[in-house]
């Protein structure tokens, strides 16, 4: 389980990214680079990191699912997950 800390901000980064999203793309568009130097460093999307929403766990995680691997797996077993079981053969 991550931090509580760690899980807010990237909570605030994402609301950073929303907000500044439509000014960012007019500053780029417009090619002004000293004013998009001027935004808040964690405006931009290259800083986001994906998390587990459950967890808050960094490493492991499925975009498809949005959660980690392991909570997947717990998920998966249990039938929580549609369309999804464990393989045999």
């Amino acid at each position: 389980m991550a931090k509580e800390s760690m899980k807010a901000r990237e909570r605030k980064r994402q609301r950073l990214v929303e907000k500044y999203a439509a000014k960012r793309e007019a500053l780029k568009a417009a090619g002004d680079y000293d004013a998009l130097q001027k935004l808040p460093k964690n405006a931009s999307p290259v800083r986001l990191h994906n998390r587990c929403q459950l967890t808050g766990r960094p490493k492991g995680y499925m975009r498809q699912f949005g959660i980690s691997r392991i909570n997947f797996r717990e998920m998966a077993l249990k039938g929580l997950i549609p369309g999804v079981k464990k393989a045999s053969w």
